[in-house]
């Protein structure tokens, strides 16, 4: 019998995550299906515990339940824990529930592996103080970036989002004024703006000469910031797309202990995305 696995949400129509993942057992030769589940909005806690008590061996989560997956996860990986968010569940051999977040260890794999780009050294600004900046704080530190600063709309915020990881390296926090001239070699966008249609309150002379920008999301709404970086003369202007099957890699090989490659996953995904 194949194992069960699914990615709950509210909404959940939109998810390509059951294409990734189909794909990615298609390729490893692993036995399994993966669906889409509808979760209820008053009653997160239960659809977890329905499917897993049904058999389910793993859940991806999305919005807006990645802060209550974390309450439930009966334990957190370092990442998940750091975040205050889980996007992973798996049940353990005892039917306890571990919560890992790998959208940060997917956008440096996404960067690093597929683009080549080299951490090391490099001063990286960070857009944002919400659950999409802190879900990614920890890996970019730990891939060994020289500063990690975190600009937002409300200082305090991006302030306290660096004090509170300020023990896993180099971070600070402002508003988005506070870092004009500074010169940043990879600018990313984790703020909601885009979805707008509008930009982050981008301080001039922020990305350095060859710099490279990301936005964490794909699509129409990643347009706005990926338009400035491309007026701003970058040398690399990336979507999201990349983390997004990245951190689906993340979460299969936690769950199945094969690592699948993902270089024509991504590619197939812009093909249909342009079809």
């Amino acid at each position: 019998m194949p194992s069960r696995y699914a990615v709950i949400g509210h909404p959940i129509e939109h998810s390509r995550s059951p294409v990734i993942h189909a794909a990615f057992a298609r390729q490893t030769g692993q036995d399994l299906v993966y669906d889409r589940i509808l979760g209820r909005l008053d009653d997160f806690a239960g659809d977890v515990q329905r499917f897993f008590a049904a058999g389910g061996a793993g859940l991806n989560v999305t919005v807006p339940f990645k802060e209550q997956a974390w309450a439930l996860a009966d334990e957190r990986s370092p990442y998940a824990e750091t975040a205050g968010a889980v996007n992973t569940l798996s049940r353990l051999p005892d039917g306890r529930l571990r919560g890992d977040n790998t959208d940060g260890a997917g956008l440096v794999r996404d960067l690093a592996g597929n683009h080549g780009f080299a951490f090391a050294g490099r001063r990286v600004l960070l857009l944002g103080a919400g659950g999409a900046a802190r879900g990614v704080l920890r890996p970019l530190l730990d891939a060994g970036v020289t500063e990690l600063a975190i600009a937002n709309r409300t200082a305090a915020k991006a302030e306290a989002l660096a004090a509170a990881a300020a023990a896993f390296g180099p971070v600070r926090g402002g508003g988005f004024d506070g870092f004009a001239g500074a010169g940043f070699d990879l600018i990313l966008n984790a703020t909601s703006a885009g979805l707008g249609g509008a930009l982050p309150a981008l301080p001039a002379g922020c990305l350095s000469a060859g710099g490279w920008v990301y936005d964490l999301v794909y699509g129409p709404a990643s347009v706005p910031f990926l338009d400035w970086g491309r007026s701003q003369g970058a040398a690399v202007v990336l979507d999201g797309l990349g983390m997004l099957v990245e951190q689906a890699a993340e979460s299969f090989l936690l769950w199945r202990g094969v690592r699948p490659e993902t270089a024509e996953v991504i590619a197939e995904l812009r093909r249909a995305m342009a079809r």
